[in-house]
């Protein structure tokens, strides 16, 4: 640990989408850069994960004696588990009901860690069953994924945390609901361009924003780490003075509001 205090830690949970994050500007990267005076982000998702996976690794990503448990939980799985299932039987296809119980006992576990840690959760971004498709045939011959079983795993995902008071994000309809989706939103048909980064990270800054939680977990709300003003910051236009920049955001500070 550096600093003057013990800085709050936010992980963020799930697969692809989060591994592949910081790519080409990706929203995770948009995160790291807000919040680098502000927490800790700790990155704790991989590509092909699904929520079996998930159930797997909880305790060990998330022990729950831990010394520090973290401020923010933001977590996404379903992409995978909606996957069409395979013949053989192999591959990240988890049935719908077992999907639903996966997230129930993930978002139990999370809860338990501390009274302090909040949790957002991600339901799946849409996909573009053409594009994605093309390069990713089944080897049984069937298509690998559809949008029409994301969007159901998506919206049991909404309903698991409207149950649990959970907050989450509606990104398989948000991110539908931008002009041209299919063909700026995605690098493959599945995993985020820097287009579809935005829409993922403004949604998660207007949540963190508007959200009642105690303390507010948006950057801006968050104690910068030696945020003390300082008379080595940049001298301001009276020449008497100093003007702490502990708090902006480069290159365009006023963007991120």
């Amino acid at each position: 640990m550096s600093g003057s205090s013990l800085r709050p830690q936010i992980v963020i949970f799930g697969s692809s989408v989060v591994q592949y994050g910081f790519y080409d500007e990706g929203w995770i990267a948009t995160l790291f850069h807000l919040y680098a005076r502000k927490a800790d982000i700790v990155l704790r998702g991989y590509a092909g994960w699904n929520s079996r996976r998930a159930l797997q690794v909880l305790d060990k990503i998330f022990p729950k004696d831990a010394p520090v448990q973290p401020s923010l939980v933001i977590a996404y799985f379903g992409g995978n588990d909606s996957s069409t299932p395979h013949s053989s039987g192999l591959g990240p296809y988890v049935p719908l009901q077992e999907y639903i119980e996966n997230m129930r006992k993930i978002i139990i576990h999370l809860k338990s860690l501390s009274e302090n840690t909040r949790i957002l959760v991600l339901n799946s971004p849409p996909i573009d069953d053409t594009l994605i498709n093309c390069w990713n045939e089944s080897s049984d011959g069937n298509p690998s994924r559809t949008n029409e079983a994301c969007g159901i795993y998506s919206e049991a995902c909404l309903d698991v945390c409207r149950k649990m008071n959970i907050k989450a994000i509606d990104l398989w309809s948000t991110i539908q609901n931008r002009n041209n989706w299919e063909d700026v939103c995605f690098l493959d048909g599945i995993h985020l361009s820097n287009e579809g980064s935005k829409i993922v990270s403004k949604e998660i800054l207007t949540i963190l924003k508007e959200v009642e939680w105690v303390p507010n977990l948006h950057w801006r709300s968050m104690l910068s780490e030696f945020g003390e003003d300082s008379p080595y910051d940049p001298v301001a236009p009276d020449g008497k003075s100093t003007v702490n920049i502990s708090n902006f955001a480069f290159p365009n500070n006023d963007y991120w509001d």
